[in-house]
């Protein structure tokens, strides 16, 4: 087990740095610089903005500097919103986005695993149609457009929730719904996949054999084998969630931290767009560490050997 630690963490600190060098080289790839928008900016004001901000120096030492604040945790300040630092951003609007994702994924799962195994378990009958139309649905309809709808139905015509803004639990209904559909969707179809495979296994029919009562089946033998494969996806979902949050942020006017990550992308903010990229990116790979080792113990088969 631990060669199995050590493998994923010395990946897990290969990956971050590939995000981070690429993300570098490739924003500086872009054409322009962040002061381009500044029409009223002079030649002269232009060339003490570059050099102020270290934009005039060759790409190489730009880079070598760039991963030295970022060994220290300094993301630096942006370049859009004066005398405001990429932590401080994060510090301030990440927890919005996280409580957005989070109160979405604690939706989504149970209630994605629980109609999965309805549909399943219901094979060929009414119920098992209506839940796969459902996540047909679910998974092709656009974030935007099911926002939208939400807005219209439940908040203008009849006026249960508020349209947007952020301002207390009643504000964080709909956008967190229009999160949880999505993915409600997606774990339906995925565990009625897997809950289908289980069911025709030699074990299950063993377990009948013994006299087993149905519920002990289920719970036992089908549900437990068939949710061992989704443990993988778990970090790309929590992730998927948040990321997909930014489109959601700005229907609903969150102050989130999708504002900050799209208008720094917009306006070539060189340390906003890639302190944000770095966070997301390690937050990423954070999770699918934690994840993997999770996996590792409950599916030894997986672990690494000699």
């Amino acid at each position: 087990m631990k060669q199995y630690i050590l493998k994923r963490l010395v990946i897990s600190i290969v990956t971050i740095w590939l995000i981070a060098t690429s993300s570098f080289f490739l924003l500086r790839a872009l054409p322009g610089n962040p002061f381009t928008t500044q029409q009223m900016m002079s030649p002269e004001m232009l060339s003490k903005m570059m050099s102020y901000y270290g934009l005039d120096r060759p790409l190489m030492e730009q880079y070598v500097t760039f991963m030295k604040n970022l060994l220290h945790g300094d993301f630096g300040y942006s370049l859009k919103y004066v005398g405001k630092s990429v932590n401080g951003v994060i510090a301030q609007t990440f927890p919005v986005s996280a409580q957005l994702g989070l109160q979405s994924y604690a939706i989504s799962f149970p209630v994605g695993i629980l109609f999965g195994i309805i549909a399943a378990r219901k094979r060929g009958k009414a119920i098992d149609y209506t839940l796969v139309g459902f996540s047909v649905l679910g998974v092709s309809i656009p974030v935007f457009i099911l926002a939208s709808l939400l807005q219209y139905v439940f908040a203008i015509r009849l006026g249960w929730f508020p349209v947007a803004q952020w301002k207390s639990f009643a504000y964080t209904i709909l956008p967190t719904l229009t999160l949880a559909i999505g993915s409600i969707a997606g774990k339906t179809r995925t565990m009625r996949t897997l809950m289908l495979e289980v069911i025709s296994e030699d074990y299950v029919k063993t377990a009948k054999a013994k006299g087993l009562s149905s519920f002990r089946i289920v719970l036992n033998h089908q549900i437990r084998n068939a949710i061992i494969p989704m443990i993988p996806s778990l970090g790309m979902e929590i992730v998927s969630i948040l990321m997909g949050s930014f489109v959601v942020e700005q229907i609903f006017a969150i102050p989130g931290i999708g504002a900050y990550f799209v208008s720094s992308v917009q306006s070539l903010d060189y340390t906003m767009t890639l302190g944000l990229t770095v966070f997301f990116g390690t937050f990423v790979v954070g999770a699918n560490f934690i994840i993997d080792l999770i996996y590792g113990l409950i599916d030894p088969r997986i672990r690494v050997t000699k």
